[in-house]
This record gives structure tokens, C-alpha cells and sequence, in this order.
């Protein structure tokens, strides 16, 4: 395939399945989701955690992790005692909430869809 061609757009590494890429996890959208929405883009780990139902914290943590390495999120450790974790939307990580904030409307507009989907996807299980 040449660049800039049309087949160009279906490769492996073309910028949706980048994008697709990022938000295999449930979890790195509904943290990018969370941290913006909830919490004004700063929170501490338990808070994250409160804010997440169902997530484990080993989960949390690994995610959190993975989001930092990819330059999502920035971990701010307070000198306090305890000390406290604090992770922050980076530059970098509020450039993705306008993706994650549109599906997230989508689903709270088309929930009769997700559901029909759900019913239909038990029936065939």
C-alpha cells in the first residue's frame, strides 16, 4: 500500500484502530470518563475507586499504570502521612475525554439499543 492511498486508511496501524486501541479496557474510558465528569480531571486513587462500581483496585491500579506509560494520566505522590496518590488528566489525556464524553452520551441516549443487543445476545448464549 502507498500513503495516501485508500487502502492506506484500512492498515493495522491507521489512526481509528489506534484510537479503537486505547479503549480496549472498559476501563481507560470509564477512568478518562470519571476523572473529567466527576472529578474535574484530580483524584485520589480511593476516590477513583468509589467512583468506579465494580472495578478491584488491583484493576484500578494496573490501569492507572498502563494510562500513566501512555501519557494519560500524570501520578502525583503527596508527602504526607500516609502519603497519597493523586492522578491527573494530562494535556495528552483530555484531548481523548471528547471521544469517550460522545460515547458515553450515545449510550445513555440509545440505552433501549444496548439493551435489545444484551437480550439478543442471551438468547444466542
Amino acid at each position: 500500500m502507498r500513503a495516501g492511498t485508500p487502502e492506506d486508511e484500512w492498515r493495522e496501524d491507521c489512526a481509528p484502530r489506534r484510537v479503537l486501541d486505547i479503549f480496549t479496557t472498559k476501563w481507560t474510558s470509564m477512568i478518562l470518563h470519571t476523572l473529567d465528569a466527576r472529578h474535574g480531571g484530580v483524584a485520589r486513587t480511593g476516590v477513583l475507586q468509589r467512583s468506579l462500581p465494580g472495578i478491584s483496585k488491583k484493576m484500578l491500579v494496573q490501569t492507572l499504570r498502563e494510562m500513566e506509560a501512555s501519557g494519560l494520566v500524570s501520578r502525583h505522590v503527596q508527602g504526607t502521612v500516609p502519603p497519597a496518590v493523586e492522578y491527573r488528566l494530562t494535556a495528552l489525556g483530555r484531548r481523548f475525554v471528547e471521544p469517550v464524553e460522545l460515547l458515553h452520551a450515545w449510550g445513555r441516549a440509545n440505552a433501549d439499543a444496548l439493551d435489545e443487543l444484551a437480550a439478543l445476545a442471551g438468547r444466542r448464549g
